[in-house]
């Protein structure tokens, strides 16, 4: 077995969730944001290093994470802690069945991003409907997405991270989205690699962004 298969029970780092070879924390700046940022990822996700709503929470360090615990026989379905969200400030759920993308108003909105399947964004969005408007991207917003550690039917469906900025450069914050699809096009390629694809890790850094920052292409190719 190659050195770059990452073994079942193998150590992990806390942060990034890749074993400690492939670590990329501390490897790009933090992104800052004038928008509040709230990340419902469902239970079955919480740990799953694939998972962009995590990797949200760590590109933006002021992001709030909540996980979506279902319902039982015993117990309500729990999920967003409303007491973090802001009172006075509009609440933006991001959803494809939702309003397309208004104007930013003046005070801007606080976002929820719903991480999970397709299904679970479904049962989440039921289980905190009342707080915020639905809100999806717009049409022109939608393209290949990025996020190549899972199989999708349709690749304009954008990941978490990749849905959020979008929603960064309607609010005029350019650098921040582009900060984040860095963070991003780093979680996926080291993934890659951690999981032992070097031809896939290899083809995803041709068309990335990751190529005109110093040091991060060198990385771990010498290895």
């Amino acid at each position: 077995m190659g050195r770059s298969v990452v073994l079942a029970g193998a150590p992990r780092c806390p942060g990034c969730r890749l074993p400690p070879r492939w670590c990329v924390c501390g490897l790009l700046e933090p992104v800052g944001t004038r928008l509040p940022v709230h990340v419902l990822i469902h239970r079955a996700e919480a740990h799953r290093p694939s998972s962009t709503g995590r990797l949200v929470t760590r590109a933006i360090p002021a992001a709030h994470v909540h996980v979506y615990q279902r319902a039982t026989r015993d117990f309500a379905p729990s999920g967003l802690d409303r007491g973090l969200l802001e009172p006075g400030r509009e609440t933006w759920i991001l959803h494809p069945e939702g309003e397309v993308l208004p104007a930013l108003p003046a005070l801007p909105p606080q976002v929820v991003l719903l991480d999970g399947s397709w299904r679970q964004a479904a049962e989440m969005l039921r289980a905190i409907e009342g707080p915020g408007r639905r809100v999806r991207l717009p049409d022109a917003a939608a393209g290949r997405s990025r996020s190549w550690l899972r199989e999708q039917r349709d690749r304009a469906r954008l990941s978490s991270a990749e849905a959020l900025a979008v929603v960064l450069e309607a609010a005029g914050e350019t650098e921040g989205a582009r900060g984040l699809r860095l963070w991003l096009e780093l979680h996926v390629w080291a993934t890659l690699l951690s999981r032992g694809r070097r031809a896939a890790a290899d083809a995803y850094l041709l068309d990335s962004p990751l190529r005109g920052v110093p040091g991060i292409a060198a990385r771990f190719g010498s290895r």
